[in-house]
């Protein structure tokens, strides 16, 4: 009886089960990624060739949050060898996702010099918890991607200065001066 041509060789499982695991997968020595699963392109926009070899410095929006974020994991996966947070990453085409992260260290004593992580999309969701409302988190998504309130506003369906008073209202909840920190602020929650 002859094999269809999806059913891989037994010693082929390890291989298509990561390159097809449901969730962008990475394997990373150093933070710099070795290995890239064929949904990276779906989440991130590259595909996997073109991450290899790659800082993770590419995935996110700036440098201090790729500091923050590693520093941050590196702390918790020095404890246990498992971590989860969620944060905001850059997508190829340049527009800010807020993303869950899942790692795995192989070394606690040096938990960058080899991990395994996973990446999903929060869809509709801002990391400032439920400090924002629905509507808010919807907004700073936009605006954590450059969106001007009239931008905002023509995609949301609604007028500008409903964007504007939402957008104050999270000035307020955020306890931030301007829109400028506000968007820095909920990078920062992002990163948290």
């Amino acid at each position: 009886m002859q094999r269809p041509a999806w059913q891989p060789q037994s010693r082929d499982y390890d291989s298509l089960g990561f390159q097809n695991a449901p969730d962008a997968t990475l394997v990373l020595v150093d933070r710099v990624i070795v290995r890239a699963s064929l949904m990276v392109e779906a989440v991130f926009g590259w595909t996997p060739q073109e991450l290899e070899g790659q800082s993770m410095r590419c995935l996110y929006p700036g440098q201090t949050d790729f500091d923050l974020v590693g520093e941050r994991a590196r702390k918790a996966l020095r404890e246990r060898p498992f971590y989860r947070d969620e944060r905001f990453m850059r997508r190829k085409d340049g527009r800010i996702l807020w993303m869950e992260g899942r790692g795995r260290t192989m070394d606690q004593d040096d938990p960058h010099r080899l991990a395994i992580w996973t990446y999903r999309p929060l869809e509709a969701a801002v990391g400032a918890g439920s400090l924002l409302t629905a509507t808010e988190k919807r907004i700073a998504g936009y605006l954590v991607n450059g969106f001007t309130s009239k931008e905002i506003a023509k995609s949301l369906g609604c007028s500008p200065r409903t964007v504007e008073v939402h957008r104050a209202n999270m000035i307020r909840k955020t306890g931030v001066r301007n829109s400028f920190e506000l968007v820095r602020r909920l990078l920062d929650i992002g990163a948290g």
